[in-house]
């Protein structure tokens, strides 16, 4: 009985351990999500104010040239005005002058009278063209705001990844690095260098692309939720995986039982993966090309999530990264 104690002891004392190293990861990832939120506030922060100044640049330069042109012309008028206002204080003068003096100034007089005055000219579209600095004003900018933002169909859930895979800050992207210190959460897959998705599907269609580039060794496809993440196993459907993987960067295999070679016209460098769920099927197809590179059929009994395993390189470091390409971003108006 005591030793039974002992030893339900030295596992409260494990897990007490465990669970403080938990709880300080948790601070790490906070600040590291804090920093990762900053600075993508940052750089949208940043766009505006370039927005900002690049917009006010266009209106001070319209309201610079605009101001100066009727400068010009108020400079033009108040000539005209002085020349005018000087010409009818003559003539009202001479009116009120003696007979002789005027007869003999009348012609000039007349002549100065009969000056050619034009009239003030009309002058159009000579103010700020507000519609084109306040129309729209918000949506112009959201909509410009699509060139610096991308939008991936899925992410990655480094909650579940192996203690040697390094991800983007946005967690788009995973490759093979130093092995880092990581709580063993019941979640995390340590009998592969792998990874899953941070989504998973019970039902409909769902499709993603990932660049695998010229790496020499990855897998890729989807995982249930049931499988074993702490023990090995193989990577074929009975186990839960369906997924096509690459050896030796010249060969590329479906991971069914046994496994089956693909013949491919060209090497991929974008993969597409189309699930299913419903009907039950995995569709690899080479966004090259578009040609189908492999289809899975089964039947899905439970939650399943995307699966990437960057492999290893022949350093063992910086291997190719696993890339999930971003959708295009179009913005419609009805």
């Amino acid at each position: 009985m005591l030793g039974s104690l002992q030893k339900k002891l030295r596992t409260l004392n494990k897990t007490k351990v465990d669970w403080e190293e938990i709880k300080n990861y948790i601070q790490s990832q906070a600040h590291q999500s804090e920093e990762a939120i900053k600075e993508t506030f940052e750089k949208l922060r940043l766009f505006l104010q370039e927005e900002q100044n690049s917009r006010l640049k266009v209106l001070n330069e319209e309201k610079d040239i605009k101001t100066l042109v009727m400068g010009k012309k108020l400079e033009h008028i108040t000539d005209q005005i002085k020349s005018l206002s000087s010409t009818v204080r003559d003539i009202e003068a001479y009116l009120r002058t003696k007979d002789l003096p005027f007869l003999k100034e009348y012609k000039q007089m007349k002549k100065r009278a009969k000056c050619v005055i034009r009239e003030p000219e009309c002058i159009r579209d000579i103010l700020i063209t507000s519609a084109n600095h306040l129309g729209l004003l918000g949506f112009g900018i959201w909509k410009k705001m699509a060139n610096i933002v991308t939008c991936v169909p899925i992410t990655l859930d480094p909650n579940t990844a192996q203690s040697n895979l390094l991800f983007s800050k946005e967690l788009t992207s995973v490759q093979y690095s130093r092995k880092q210190i990581l709580p063993d959460n019941p979640e995390r897959c340590t009998n592969r260098v792998c990874a899953l998705g941070a989504t998973g599907f019970t039902s409909g269609k769902h499709s993603w692309t990932v660049e695998v580039g010229q790496g020499k060794e990855w897998y890729i496809g989807v995982a249930q939720e049931s499988i074993k993440r702490k023990s090995t196993v193989f990577l074929n459907p009975a186990e839960g995986f369906w997924v096509i993987a690459l050896y030796n960067g010249d060969s590329i295999w479906a991971q069914t039982s046994p496994r089956t070679k693909l013949v491919l016209k060209q090497k991929p460098e974008k993969i597409t993966v189309q699930l299913d769920y419903d009907k039950g099927k995995v569709v690899f197809i080479n966004a090259g090309d578009l040609t189908t590179m492999h289809t899975f059929k089964d039947r899905f009994k439970e939650r399943v999530f995307p699966y990437f395993s960057p492999g290893l390189n022949e350093d063992g470091i910086n291997s190719t990264p696993l890339t999930i390409c971003p959708l295009t971003v179009t913005v419609e108006v009805e």
